[in-house]
């Protein structure tokens, strides 16, 4: 048989597609013959021609990776001896490497402790004193070792000294790459003590090794970098001492323009890594400087003559924002170090940088600096809202002028940024904006598409928050994107008009009214239009509809909302597109907000839909979400990811909206953006089956609620311990926060569960969870604080008065008594506004909730010794919102604890001792001196709902004591 198999495997080298298919054919055949195995065996070893040998070897992979359980026994161990064997007698590379792939697939059944002769063939290769056998040993090494790290885990130690040789092997970089990518399989099964010792020495050699190998072969290099990335994810306490000598290397890689632009992406990643894991190292080394001094030349040099920046090609094309350039890593730097460093640190070594550029004749220059205060917008938001915002909006706004479209269109981006991450202070500059942008819009040439594109991303962004004072300009938006959608020719100006619309109404909501016919008449022309260049504005428009559906009120859409399930429904039956799906499902979650008696026909379909895209090829999907485990290294970033994360949102809300419990629950995926939307999706889940508990309060019900609850609530309090990502962790919170509002006491029916919350928050508060990086920071946290890490505090915080509201307050109060410090700390003049407003707005929250629960007035009265003092001070904060949420505090102190508190240990102010020179008074008493200052402080500017606790404080105030409330302080509030 064997002949007749070379003759095919030959036939399949042809570059005929005929003999191919033929070939390909008889192949199928005769793989069903167990005679096969020896057939291909023969052929690997004894054919004189290398690419039969290959052929057999790719055959023989394919065979056992889909069938090894069906090779016989005697087979399996005949094919264990005759790989060994063709490996040591072969001498063409493409062959080994073939071999070597299907010495890995049979790795993955046969350990290497039932393989004796596998480990004895990769000891003796990889310890010869002959280069090439050590190159081909270390090629077997790598593939084996890559397809089942955990069996070899007992030879790691012997191998990780053998590679402390190899590594300075520095004339032979093929041995240094294999060696390397053997790491690489490695590291993240080299948790233990022993291990991180003998690996840490191994960093400097690495270096060294990757130095060489970047002269050698830079596509190796390239590949071979990854092992400072996998080092940094899976045991970054490896990397630690040596963070200087790593910056360093990555540095000098990121500016030689001698290399490829893959080398120098992943020395600027690495670099993002290191800020991101290791921000506080990266300051106390004073590598802060040397970093940027290299960045900002990759930021902002001139393309290649006659070329352009990917993002600034007029072609349309949006692939640019994956572009995997080192400019756009360099700005993704300098965005790392905004979200990971403290604001004050930064800006000082930073804006000299980034003014020097702004300042520049060169137009790429200018364009760097523009990019760069882009970039710091999300990470530093409170440090800009509160300390640069005019100042860079000037800039910005002047650089709409500037005689470079590239720098224009820098500008564009930078406002869209600003828009999207400094609000609400940003619409505040609406009167100056608005005009600026349209009078912008009105001059476009629309033939520059890549460039109208830009203008729509600032507008939109900006238009989106606007609330009512979008009004006035509304005649002047809707002219000009009606224009768009009846007019234009080019179908990507009509898809930036149908977004823009979707902007419009979020700000708008029921004042498009009147522009509502012809939106809906030309968002349904699109979406029954069935040709392939349609595609994309179909999903614009899907997305517009469904922004439509939450905004335009119930009375103009629920006639539309039967015909708009159905045209969902048709598209995801006739088009095979994830984005599309993607954008149906939020239609979907849409209606059933404004009529899910529509969606009722079809829930069976919908959810079906939505399941089957969760059970991708590439998914895990499972009944438990007990087991939701979280995996870091695999993540993909792709339109299935996106259509997988819309899925899990639009269950969940379309469960809570219909009252439909699935009973098929969730999910197992590593992308961190589907994790966050299942978690939020899981919350959804609870909160719809407490609604339908509440609405038939069966016995069937409340079990399956409380079920549901035993099985949800472990796992977000699991996630909030072990997860890496802020962002999840922080729709984690978001989304037990849900669960603790809308279920209050059945959340805490468990045991322990109450005790469990509060230390979670307790643990995110004091900054011992996984995500805020607890592990191996030297520096104290107070010193080296980045803003995002703020926002995670806040979602813990806002657990807090959720949790007073839901049981007795003697029960809470042991817990509370724990969190109260952490809060009040965080009202300390030194801190920063954020911390100030959030810790006087908790505490005011944390009081209203003690009205309605048992024995919460006296738990308040008990607490008042020690929260009036803070709220007190709040009153008289510089910051207008401290201040305004200072109010709320004091008025929810009055209405929780009533007018006869004493309290005995108010601190000695100066401006208090006249009035408390007796050691217990009357919270009463101590009124005449708090009522001016809160008087002064209403009517409350923001946060509105408020004023409904700090009036109807006044009014018991004054019922009780009209003498300490003069009737004309009310007037001015008329």
């Amino acid at each position: 048989m064997s002949g007749d198999l070379e003759q095919i495997l030959l036939q399949l080298t042809q570059p005929d597609n005929a003999i191919i298919q033929q070939a390909t054919a008889q192949l199928k055949l005769a793989f069903k013959d167990p005679a096969i195995i020896p057939a291909l065996c023969a052929v690997m070893t004894g054919s004189p021609n290398p690419e039969s040998r290959q052929s057999a070897a790719v055959m023989l992979r394919m065979r056992v990776k889909k069938h090894w359980k069906k090779i016989s026994p005697d087979h399996r161990e005949s094919l264990k001896t005759v790989v060994l064997q063709a490996f040591q007698q072969e001498t063409e590379h493409k062959v080994r490497h073939s071999l070597s792939q299907l010495s890995a697939v049979m790795v993955k059944h046969e350990t290497p402790d039932r393989w004796p002769a596998l480990f004895a063939l990769l000891n003796e290769s990889t310890n010869s004193d002959n280069p090439t056998d050590r190159q081909v040993g270390l090629l077997l090494l790598s593939k084996v070792v890559e397809s089942n790290p955990e069996p070899f885990k007992p030879h790691y130690r012997q191998l990780l000294q053998r590679f402390a040789v190899i590594l300075q092997d520095l004339n032979n970089p093929t041995a240094l790459y294999y060696c390397i990518l053997t790491l690489t399989a490695m590291t993240s099964y080299t948790g233990s003590e022993e291990m991180v010792s003998l690996m840490r020495p191994l960093v400097p050699k690495l270096i060294t090794a990757l130095k060489h190998l970047i002269q050698a072969d830079q596509g190796q290099a390239s590949e071979s970098m990854e092992v400072l990335d996998e080092l940094l994810e899976s045991e970054v306490s490896i990397i630690v001492p040596h963070i200087p000598d790593i910056v360093h290397f990555c540095l000098e890689v990121s500016a030689d323009t001698t290399l490829s632009d893959s080398l120098r992406v992943k020395a600027l990643s690495c670099i993002a890594s290191l800020i991101r894991l290791k921000s506080k190292a990266v300051l106390k080394q004073k590598l802060l400087n040397p970093i940027l001094q290299t960045v900002f030349p990759v930021l902002s040099a001139e393309p290649p003559p006659g070329e352009q920046d990917p993002e600034d090609e007029e072609n349309g094309n949006e692939d640019h924002a994956d572009s995997e350039s080192p400019k756009h890593f360099a700005a993704q730097v300098i965005d790392t170090m905004a979200l990971h460093m403290p604001p004050e640190k930064l800006f000082q070594q930073l804006m000299p940088l980034t003014e020097a550029c702004l300042a520049s004749e060169n137009p790429y220059k200018r364009k760097a600096g523009l990019m760069c205060l882009a970039v710091l917008a999300e990470g530093c938001a409170d440090h800009i809202r509160t300390k640069m915002l005019s100042s860079m909006l000037q800039t910005v706004c002047h650089s709409l002028s500037d005689g470079n479209q590239v720098v224009r269109s820098a500008s564009l981006f930078a406002l869209g940024q600003f828009s999207e991450h400094l609000q609400p202070e940003v619409s505040k500059y609406c009167a100056e904006l608005m005009p600026l942008l349209l009078g912008y819009m009105s001059a476009l040439n629309q033939a520059k598409i890549g460039h109208v594109t830009k203008a729509f991303y600032a507008l939109e962004n900006f238009m989106e928050n606007l609330g009512s004072e979008i009004e006035p300009y509304l005649p002047n938006l809707m002219e000009t994107m009606l224009s768009a959608l009846n007019n234009a020719d080019n179908l990507k100006l009509k898809e930036l008009a149908v977004s823009a619309i979707g902007a419009i109404a979020n700000a708008a909501k029921e004042k498009l009214v009147p522009y509502f016919p012809p939106v809906i008449e030309s968002l349904k022309g699109f979406l029954v239009d069935t040709r392939d260049e349609m595609r994309s504005l179909q999903t614009q428009a899907l997305d517009t509809l469904s922004v439509l559906a939450r905004t335009i009120g119930k009375e103009m859409f629920s006639p539309l909302a039967a015909e708009c399930v159905q045209l969902g429904l048709n598209l995801t039956n006739a088009v095979d597109d994830p984005d599309l799906r993607r954008c149906t499902y939020g239609l979907f979650s849409a209606v059933s907000t404004v009529s899910p008696g529509c969606l009722e026909p079809h829930l069976t379909a919908i959810t079906t839909i939505m399941l089957l895209s969760l059970k991708g090829s590439s998914v895990f999907l499972t009944v438990l979400i007990s087991s939701l485990t979280l995996f870091y290294r695999f993540s993909v970033e792709n339109a299935y990811m996106d259509e997988k994360e819309d899925a899990c949102d639009a269950l969940g809300e379309i469960a809570f909206n219909t009252g439909y419990i699935l009973k098929r629950i969730i999910f197992l995926f590593p992308h961190e953006d589907v994790r966050r939307a299942a978690f939020g999706a899981m919350g959804q889940f609870c909160r719809a089956q407490h609604k339908v508990w509440q609405e038939n309060p069966s016995e069937a019900n409340h079990q399956a609620l409380h079920k549901l609850l035993e099985v949800v609530l472990p796992s977000f309090l699991e996630a909030v311990r072990t997860e890496r990502e802020r962002q999840v962790v922080m729709a984690v919170l978001e989304a037990m926060n849900g669960v603790l509002k809308s279920c209050q006491g059945e959340a805490l029916q468990s045991p322990e569960r109450l005790k469990e919350i509060s230390q979670a928050i307790r643990d995110v508060l004091k900054k011992r969870t996984v995500c805020q990086g607890e592990e191996g920071d030297e520096v104290d946290d107070d010193e080296q604080q980045a803003e995002y890490d703020a926002m995670l505090q806040e979602f813990a915080g806002e657990g807090i008065p959720l949790l007073a509201s839901a049981v007795p307050a003697d029960v809470f109060l042991p817990h509370l008594n724990e969190l109260l410090p952490l809060i009040m700390n965080k009202a300390k003049s030194s801190c920063t506004v954020a911390d100030r407003s959030f810790s006087v707005g908790t505490l005011g929250e944390i009081l209203q909730s003690l009205v309605n629960v048992a024995g919460g007035r006296a738990v308040a009265g008990r607490l008042s010794n020690r929260l009036l003092p803070v709220l007190v001070a709040g009153v008289r904060d510089s910051d207008a919102e401290v201040r305004n949420n200072s109010v709320f505090g004091l008025g929810a102190l009055a209405q929780a604890a009533g007018p006869l508190v004493t309290f005995t240990d108010f601190p000695e102010r100066h401006e208090w001792k006249s009035v408390l020179s007796s050691v217990k008074v009357t919270y009463l008493t101590a009124l005449p001196q708090v009522f001016p200052a809160l008087m002064a402080r209403l009517p409350l500017k923001e946060d509105l709902e408020e004023n409904k606790t700090v009036y109807s404080c006044l009014a018991m105030l004054y019922s009780q004591s009209p003498a300490l409330v003069p009737p004309h302080s009310f007037v001015r509030l008329l």
